[in-house]
C-alpha cells in the first residue's frame, strides 16, 4: 500500500506541474484574445501554448494566430508576415525574431505548440501578438516572466 500511495503522489505531482507549465489563450468572437498578459514559468522545461478560436468564420475570412516576438521586433515580424502570406501562416518562414507561433486556425478550431523556457531573454519585454492582417492593434499582449 505504501509503494502505491508513492507513485499516486507522483502521478498527481506531475499533472499539477503540467498544468502549471501550460499557456491557454483563446480568441474571441469580437477580436480579442481572452488575456492581456501571459506568464511563462522559469521552473517548467517545456511549456505548451494551447489556442482555441471562438466563432464560427473560416480561418481565410477571421483567423487568427499567436506570435510571440521581442517587443521591438514587433512591428517588423508582423510586416514581414503579411508578406508571407496565409499559406505561411502569416509568419516569414525561419524569421529568427519570431520566438514561437501558432497556426492561422479559424473559428471552433484549436491548436498548441511546444517551447522550451530557455528560448527567452528574460531580461527583455516580449509581447505575442495574432499576426492576421489588421488584428494586430487589437489583438496583443505581454509575456510575463515567473
Amino acid at each position: 500500500m505504501k509503494k502505491m500511495s508513492v507513485i499516486l503522489v507522483g502521478l498527481f505531482a506531475t499533472s499539477v506541474y503540467a498544468d502549471e507549465c501550460d499557456i491557454n489563450i483563446e480568441a474571441t468572437a469580437a477580436m480579442a484574445y481572452n488575456t492581456k498578459e501571459i506568464t511563462v514559468k522559469k521552473s517548467c522545461e517545456e511549456v505548451t501554448l494551447n489556442f482555441k478560436v471562438n466563432g464560427t468564420l473560416p480561418k481565410a475570412v477571421m483567423g487568427h494566430n499567436v506570435v510571440i516576438t521581442k517587443k521591438p521586433d514587433m512591428d517588423a515580424v508582423l510586416k514581414d508576415g503579411i508578406a508571407a502570406g496565409l499559406n505561411s501562416n502569416y509568419v516569414k518562414a525561419k524569421d529568427a525574431r519570431v520566438v514561437v507561433a501558432t497556426n492561422v486556425i479559424g473559428g471552433g478550431e484549436s491548436t498548441s505548440v511546444k517551447f522550451k523556457s530557455t528560448v527567452f531573454n528574460t531580461n527583455e519585454p516580449y509581447v505575442f501578438v495574432c499576426s492576421f492582417p489588421g488584428h494586430s492593434s487589437v489583438m496583443k499582449g505581454n509575456v510575463k516572466f515567473n
